[in-house]
């Protein structure tokens, strides 16, 4: 997969900045102030935080198109990369259940958490691959369409987009009821916004990213600038009927973040592979597992070792408040942790240290 990447900075400096701006939106000093584009938008909307984790796996998707699919080509053996294909997909998401078993312990929650982000990018992985290995562009296309006019359906079905009232979140619910990121035990309501149903349309958003990788490698970058438009319009026109969502990952929200996904890396290629920019993320972008699952345990093991927040206190709060106010510390704890996990992959990638999960 590296090989074929390696020709495309663009893809790893794009993979890598989503993966520190899920460090920096992840983990400011102070949850109660936090600058509002740096939230989720509270149900319908799209702030740029929303459109991160979609555009890692967007990426995801290029990555496919570049590395795995021209190894079949070549003449793998499919059943070998479906071995490979299955193991990483089970080691990721496996590495997601590990994580929230520390986050559970470190942060005493009620109960234990299955779903979560590396679980989503394994169970989109493990679908998405070996379909952009054996179907034709077409057939990828169809598959889009499918999933996304399935998804519509069913949430018209369900008769709500309304939080806990619609479709996606009742059938989570029924599965696995208090195990939820959100469950109200008293109205016997719930939410995740990484569950089962809303995955379905997430692999919508991979197909995105194969098709673009696609494009990338065949050098038809004006196609890549013609789609990105055409999913913008659509998306914008779509939302009308069906609201853009993350938490649900409606249709509407894979055409938004899938358009300005495919506008970024028109832009990073152009940038980067065609003006020789510095692919500023990089090393962040050949370590993105290990760097998100890494500080994900740094702060586990920090927080339940009672240091995160006095560092934050006493590091940051106690003497830039009264100067900034609370908004700016939070932010200024949320960018040292990012630079200090920049340092510390950027160590591993002069060491040549890439460790693959």
């Amino acid at each position: 997969m590296s090989a074929s990447a390696d020709r495309f900075a663009s893809v790893d400096a794009m993979r890598g900045l989503t993966v520190a701006a899920m460090l920096l939106v992840n983990n400011p000093g102070d949850w109660g102030h936090v600058y509002a584009p740096l939230l989720h938008a509270p149900w319908h909307g799209c702030t740029p935080t929303d459109l991160i984790f979609p555009f890692f796996l967007f990426v995801v998707g290029v990555s496919i198109a570049l590395g795995l699919v021209p190894r079949f080509e070549r003449g793998t053996n499919a059943r070998v990369l479906h071995r490979a294909i299955a193991t990483r997909a089970l080691r990721i998401i496996a590495l997601g259940l590990l994580l929230h078993l520390l986050a559970w312990w470190a942060y005493e929650q009620a109960h234990y958490r299955p779903w979560g982000v590396l679980q989503r990018i394994g169970l989109c992985f493990l679908v998405a691959a070996p379909l952009a290995m054996h179907l034709r562009s077409r057939m990828q296309w169809l598959c889009i369409a499918a999933l996304l006019l399935g998804d519509w359906a069913l949430l018209a079905w369900g008769g709500s987009t309304e939080r806990y009232l619609n479709i996606v979140d009742r059938v989570d619910t029924a599965l696995l009821g208090p195990l939820l990121y959100d469950y109200d035990a008293g109205t016997g309501l719930g939410h995740d916004p990484e569950g089962l149903l809303s995955t379905l349309p997430a692999i919508a958003t991979v197909l995105l990213g194969v098709r673009a990788g696609a494009w990338l490698r065949a050098g038809r970058t004006q196609v890549l600038l013609i789609a990105a438009a055409a999913c913008l319009l659509a998306a914008g026109a779509w939302s009308w009927l069906l609201p853009i969502n993350k938490a649900l990952w409606t249709p509407s929200y894979v055409l938004w973040s899938g358009g300005w996904a495919m506008l970024a890396l028109a832009a990073a290629h152009a940038l980067v592979d065609r003006r020789g920019w510095p692919p500023l993320g990089r090393s962040f972008g050949v370590n993105a597992i290990a760097a998100y699952a890494g500080s994900g345990v740094m702060v586990c093991l920090f927080a339940g070792l009672g240091w995160w927040g006095a560092i934050y206190q006493r590091g940051f709060a106690d003497w830039m408040t009264p100067r900034f106010g609370p908004y700016l510390p939070s932010l200024a704890f949320a960018m040292a942790f990012v630079a200090l996990w920049w340092l510390i992959v950027r160590g591993m990638d002069r060491m040549g240290w890439h460790p693959k999960v």
